[in-house]
């Protein structure tokens, strides 16, 4: 085997696949640590953990973890950073590497080791000589978190007990679960998955389960049990703040320092800016809970590995060893929290050379018939059943009217539409609904859109998902929906030719008898479009094909780049748009003079290939309000136990993203739903900082109703979303972990209402006005009385007292960070901006609910 110089034999060849790499230090030595083995933290030892992950891109990402054990010595913590340096530089110094504490590991660590890691006594060498003593003593664990379970051993004494965690006692022939009263429920849930474990590894699947509520004694068995453990009951005194961890929060302003020859020279961090860093630099960036590492790309090896050991030597200096986060990140692959430290971070990094030219390379390879598969296929993404049907709405002042089928099909740019798809799928029925603006609709009409729609939706039997969409951002999904689709310029709402009139004295838009360039593109025959766009010649690119009407004259153009496939969506959409009509087809170079002047003269245009973008990576967000003050944090390693049904979540896929609302979340209708997705984009949350709602496709899912494109980004187990089960995420556990028959929720299912009709029978939405004397309904099950409650909290004030169809708030909500509590949505509500929600007018709007021609 070849050696890398600088670079430990043990990690050579290593990152090649996706999953796990661990290796112990021992002595001088890095010794890697068998599968069986993995998760087993030694308090004695140092440990290198490397993660491995596959990208839809089909490239590597790498994290690079060390974690220090409470008893390693010094000089093991200095060998494991030096040696998860080495490892990243046999990886290409790509990876990004972190230092993990025993007790303050970071949410990305645990997650690779669900349910939980427990920390070992002792060192590695000598694991052999614990014996099965473990199982016959009793020992109490300290659980916390929400998707991953920080599990730490605790003295097995009353005074280790508080309100704000749940504790573990693990005895011979019990297993007890003790939650403290100010504990979430989805801590509850995750204390139940470690005590699943340790029934599992530690007694053989053979061993009763206790729990105990805090606070809760009459006629509770397991409570009496609980305590005699203890030698009988005794009052836990009342919480007292972390004071180190919240003055260090509150107190601790940023740092930055440059590292010059193992000394660290600080900067003006008042107002931090990317220009700040140098390229042939080094600095380290403390932000109190968190401290990062930033290597130039032009800096040595040699300057990187002195950077390291400055790092480690000030985390030391500063008594800073076990509390925080340590990060080491290289320029160009820093994470998102840290370019969140900086007023101005260039939104997109400049492709690289290498990268951009291979992709070039390979689309005209591809072109020419080749398989290449450095470049996505041009394929639908996303899929959803062929056999449903459609319908559309064209919004005018608040009102809608249903378009007859001809025209079902033709958008126009000045509008906003709402569209309806209803499929059957795995013999359900589903209604999906979008909300489309064109780039020249206006304000009022796109206010509108969105109540209507969740109106509508809302009226629907059978599971409805929603989406908000803008014109030229629309996803796959939406074209197939379609199957074809023209969207032509101008607009037929009385909103937009006024707006058009008041700007100008003549109309906009098509005309049937003038001149007009629509560009054709397409994945396949059933998901092709036309969009006219301006009568210019810039307008043309070489990777597309385009329909040149003047008046009877009509030109088909096909780009030197573009496919066969392409060329066939063509001739299909010119019979569309003009039928009966022949067409003079031209290759790009071939144009007659006619054409160039019809487009206003030969100008320049782009003839690169147009290379279509890999799918961004999925990534999962819990959402919550903080003192009045959205927050959203990231899941990591997710999967669908992580959908908790007090929980607000956003799957963030790039250009999409769907805000998945738990039945005993506090959201109460789609439209809030929606809101809190606008507002995860403009706080800068995700995978590329700051988004506007005009770029991003924006759906809203309910718990139950998970269609089939949104649980293909999970390994989905549909036995395992049950909601008709009773209860919290808690309560649905204990019951499967104590192998109790559920108890089902009562029939009053709001959204999901049961329905008699046969799979595949339309559902007819009603219009707004058809059903506005009823409440809205919402996600979770409607209470009047809670709506009462909510109503007094909210105060005398109109503007925060619900209306008389604003739908109440869950009735089921649990104590949890989350927006689930009753009072957070009056509090989430008023946070939102005002350009966030509807019209005042749109929820009482009228509807035409006959098919109509509009002219």
């Amino acid at each position: 085997m070849s050696t890398m110089k600088g670079v430990d034999d043990a990690f050579l060849g290593v990152g090649d696949k996706p999953g796990l790499d661990i290796w112990c230090i021992m002595g001088t030595n890095v010794v890697p640590i068998s599968k069986n083995l993995h998760g087993k933290f030694y308090t004695g030892n140092c440990y290198i953990v490397l993660s491995t992950a596959e990208l839809k891109r089909g490239s590597r990402q790498h994290n690079v973890h060390y974690w220090v054990g409470e008893e390693a010595k010094e000089e093991h913590c200095v060998m494991a950073s030096d040696k998860a340096f080495e490892l990243d530089a046999a990886l290409g110094s790509q990876a990004l590497q972190y230092r993990e504490t025993q007790g303050e590991e970071s949410d990305k660590f645990l997650s690779y080791f669900r349910p939980c890691i427990i920390p070992v006594q002792g060192s590695f060498s000598s694991h052999w000589r614990r014996s099965a003593e473990e199982c016959d003593q009793t020992t109490m664990f300290r659980c916390e978190g929400e998707h991953v379970a920080r599990v730490t051993e605790v003295p097995f004494s009353r005074t280790s007990l508080d309100h704000k965690a749940a504790f573990i006692v693990d005895t011979p022939l019990k297993i007890f679960l003790f939650s403290g009263c100010n504990s979430s429920v989805q801590t509850r849930a995750k204390a139940l998955d470690v005590i699943k474990y340790l029934r599992e590894n530690r007694h053989s699947g053979r061993c009763e389960i206790g729990t105990i509520e805090d606070g809760k004694l009459v006629g509770d068995s397991d409570a009496g049990e609980f305590w005699n453990l203890f030698g009988g009951y005794a009052p836990i005194p009342r919480d007292v703040p972390d004071a180190a961890n919240g003055e260090l929060m509150t107190t601790t302003s940023k740092k930055l320092f440059w590292i010059n020859k193992r000394k660290l020279v600080p900067m003006d961090a008042h107002l931090l800016d990317r220009e700040m860093l140098k390229s042939d630099r080094s600095y380290i960036l403390d932000c109190g809970t968190e401290i990062y590492l930033w290597l130039g790309m032009a800096t040595l090896v040699s300057e990187r590995k002195i950077s390291v050991t400055v790092l480690e030597d000030y985390v030391r200096s500063q008594g800073r060893s076990s509390i925080g986060q340590t990060v080491i990140t290289t320029e160009g692959h820093e994470i998102a929290d840290f370019k969140l430290q900086f007023q101005h971070w260039p939104k997109n990094v400049v492709q690289k050379l290498y990268e951009a030219g291979r992709e070039k390379v390979a689309a005209i390879f591809k072109h020419q018939g080749y398989d290449v598969a450095e470049i996505p296929e041009d394929k639908p993404q996303q899929s959803i059943s062929s056999n449903g049907s459609l319908k559309v709405w064209l919004v005018d002042r608040g009102s809608v009217t249903l378009l007859c089928t001809e025209e079902q099909e033709e958008l126009y740019n000045g509008d906003c539409y709402i569209v309806q798809y209803s499929y059957v799928e795995d013999g359900k029925d589903y209604n999906l609904f979008f909300s489309w603006s064109g780039q020249n609709s206006v304000q009022e009409d796109r206010l509108a859109s969105v109540s209507l729609m969740s109106s509508m939706s809302d009226s629907v039997k059978g599971p409805a998902v929603v989406g908000q969409v803008s014109e030229a951002r629309e996803p796959e999904l939406f074209f197939l929906v379609f199957k074809s689709l023209i969207i032509f310029k101008g607009g037929r709402s009385a909103a937009y030719k006024n707006s058009v009139l008041q700007k100008s004295n003549r109309t906009e838009g098509y005309q049937k008898d003038g001149a007009a360039l629509f560009r054709v593109q397409g994945l396949s025959h059933d998901c092709a479009r036309a969009v006219q766009v301006d009568l210019i010649a810039s307008s043309l690119n070489s990777s597309h094909c385009y329909i040149l009407q003047d008046g009877p004259s009509f030109f088909t153009w096909t780009g030197s780049l573009s496919s066969p496939t392409e060329h066939v969506i063509l001739d299909r959409m010119m019979n569309k748009l003009f039928p009966l009509k022949q067409s003079f087809l031209l290759k790009e170079g071939s144009e007659p003079d006619h054409f160039w002047k019809t487009l206003e003269g030969r100008s320049e245009y782009s003839k690169e290939k147009c290379v279509k973008s890999w799918p961004a990576d999925p990534r999962l967000y819990t959402c919550t309000f903080q003192q009045c003050l959205f927050k959203a944090k990231e899941v990591f390693t997710f999967c669908q136990d992580d959908l908790a049904t007090e929980e607000t979540l956003i799957l963030d896929c790039g250009e999409e993203i769907y805000v998945w609302v738990g039945l005993h979340s506090g959201v109460t209708s789609k439209e809030h739903a929606l809101d809190i997705g606008k507002m995860f984009l403009q706080a800068g949350n995700g995978q590329d900082g700051r988004r506007s709602i005009f770029d991003t496709t924006v759906y809203a899912v309910a718990e139950g109703d998970e269609p089939a494109f949104f649980t293909s980004f999970f390994n989905w187990d549909n036995s395992k979303q049950v909601v008709s089960v009773l209860g919290n995420s808690f309560e649905r556990k204990l019951a499967m972990l104590k192998g109790i028959s559920p108890k089902l929720e009562a029939p009053d299912r709001s959204l999901r209402r049961s329905s008699s009709r046969r799979p595949g029978t339309l559902s007819e939405p009603t219009t707004p006005e058809q059903h506005q004397p009823a409440a809205r309904r919402t996600f979770g099950p409607a209470s009047a009385s809670v709506g009462r409650v909510a109503k007094e909290r909210s105060g005398s004030s109109p503007a925060l007292s619900p209306s008389p169809v604003t739908p109440s708030w869950s009735s089921r909500s649990r104590a949890s960070s989350s927006p689930s509590s009753p009072s957070t949505p009056v509090i989430a509500r008023r946070l939102f901006p005002s350009t966030l929600h509807g019209a005042p007018h749109a929820a009482s709007a009228t509807a035409t609910a006959s098919p109509a021609r509009r002219r």
